[in-house]
């Protein structure tokens, strides 16, 4: 196709946004953005019955803290229900759809009688032929002709050509005898309207394309792009479900992941570029094709999630890791930031962002810059502030007064020191800690007093030691 590429991500509100369509929804974000393209949203809310505004609002919550930006208005599937009606009427016009007054109960009964007489239970229906002079004045469907010799072949650039036998396409239905659209038009319709080239997404949708074909073949329409990816398994081997724990993109964001994190594992659930593990939405974007898309379904892997979201943690713009922190807190329900709290959490982030996989360890490991005086150590931290200790913390204060306030000098002072009681440092850091952050495992102990300023540790220090 020499056309500008444009995917779609057409999730249904009948709940949250899955992890599996989130992935859906990414990599067509991916070969959108990728190839200066178009990624649009179209809401599927036909099912009146299921669809909520809440599922609708939970949904865009979740493509919004995984970045996935559509491009122009989100499109409602119900909405369009005029124009898929008049596409159905088109084609019962040109012939190529016909007027079916067969009853629920004649469909049933030809189905049991074929089923006890080992036939195919396909229903051809009598009126396909049947001449418009013999119509009753009765409740109709609208039904495509079906090819019904040959072949239909889906190119699939995820499948490869999957080949299905037209006998074995039924005359599907369009419109229903209230005269409302059929889910497999709708989304014909939709996708054509919406100017969409590649379609991108679940392998259990693959055997619909074959009958969506014949809608593109019988209006003249191009056919897009198909590309139909395996679906997601948990460790166990067996398709994701609620016993596998979180399956809500925002479960993840509340759980604190990091959303760059999160997109570079689902990027890499099913495709792959080479032995690239981690990498940027630039370089993912940069990379991503089809053909680099796996057929057989992939394993979620919590270990191989953190492991990536501990990277990008560490590899983090520190403000851009603020700003994330403040809303994994409100999404969290937890308590927001001050903003001396937040401007003090930006400055300590250096020393915060090794080795945290997840924002609840980075914020527990920020527990000295985010708290107050007087600091409350906890059970562990409070058995190195013992009398001994604590004389030390008294003798030590002073000498730090007039010292210069950076690493080097700091280093030299409290080894000094050390030296002076004819011990080592590593005595005088769980004191240290205990009065500075009232924890026993934090940031270095320089690292903390750089942090949190001469006036600041000096304070600490004197009311650890009283």
């Amino acid at each position: 196709m020499n056309a500008p590429v444009v995917t779609r991500f057409a999730p249904s509100p009948t709940g949250f946004l899955h992890i599996g369509g989130a992935r859906t929804a990414l990599f067509n974000w991916l070969y959108a953005r990728g190839r200066g393209g178009k990624f649009l949203l179209r809401i599927e809310d036909t099912d009146r019955a299921r669809s909520t505004p809440e599922a609708t609002a939970a949904i865009l919550q979740g493509m919004s803290w995984l970045g996935l930006d559509h491009d122009g208005e989100i499109v409602s599937q119900f909405e369009n229900a005029p124009r898929h009606a008049e596409v159905a009427q088109e084609l019962l016009a040109a012939g190529k759809a016909y007027k079916c007054f067969a009853s629920q109960e004649e469909i049933a009964a030809f189905r049991e009688a074929a089923k006890a007489e080992g036939r195919s239970t396909l229903y051809r229906s009598p009126w396909r032929d049947a001449d418009p002079a013999s119509h009753p004045d009765a409740p109709y469907v609208i039904r495509i002709k079906a090819p019904l010799e040959s072949t239909t072949v889906i190119r699939d650039q995820v499948q490869g050509d999957v080949t299905i036998r037209n006998d074995q396409l039924d005359d599907m239905i369009l419109l229903r005898s209230d005269g409302t659209p059929v889910y497999m038009l709708a989304v014909v319709v939709d996708d054509h309207d919406m100017g969409v080239t590649h379609v991108v997404r679940g392998d259990d949708h693959l055997n619909n394309a074959a009958r969506q074909m014949m809608i593109y073949e019988a209006m003249g329409w191009d056919v897009p792009v198909w590309a139909h990816i395996p679906l997601i398994h948990g460790a166990d081997g067996k398709k994701l479900s609620k016993r596998h724990g979180a399956l809500g993109a925002q479960e993840y964001q509340v759980m604190g992941y990091p959303a760059a994190g999160m997109r570079n594992y689902l990027a890499r659930l099913g495709w792959s570029h080479g032995d690239d593990e981690f990498f940027t939405d630039a370089q993912a974007q940069e990379w991503f094709d089809l053909d680099g898309i796996r057929k057989s379904p992939a394993q979620f892997d919590l270990k191989k999630l953190e492991n990536l979201c501990g990277q990008h943690i560490a590899q983090a713009d520190d403000a851009a890791l603020r700003r994330e922190i403040e809303a994994y807190l409100e999404a969290a329900g937890e308590p927001a930031l001050t903003e001396g709290q937040a401007e003090a959490l930006e400055r300590a982030m250096y020393c915060l962002k090794d080795r945290a996989k997840k924002f609840p360890e980075l914020i527990e490991k920020a527990t000295f810059v985010l708290a107050d005086r007087p600091i409350t150590p906890d059970e562990k931290a409070a058995k190195n502030l013992d009398t001994v200790s604590r004389g030390i913390l008294s003798e030590l204060t002073p000498q730090l007064q007039n010292a210069s306030w950076n690493k080097e000098t700091l280093e030299e002072v409290l080894n000094g020191f050390a030296a002076a009681h004819d011990t080592k440092f590593g005595k005088l850091a769980g004191p240290l800690r205990a009065a500075l952050a009232g924890r026993a495992v934090t940031p270095s102990v320089f690292d903390m007093m750089l942090v949190l300023g001469r006036d600041e540790t000096l304070a600490r220090l004197t009311d650890a030691a009283a």
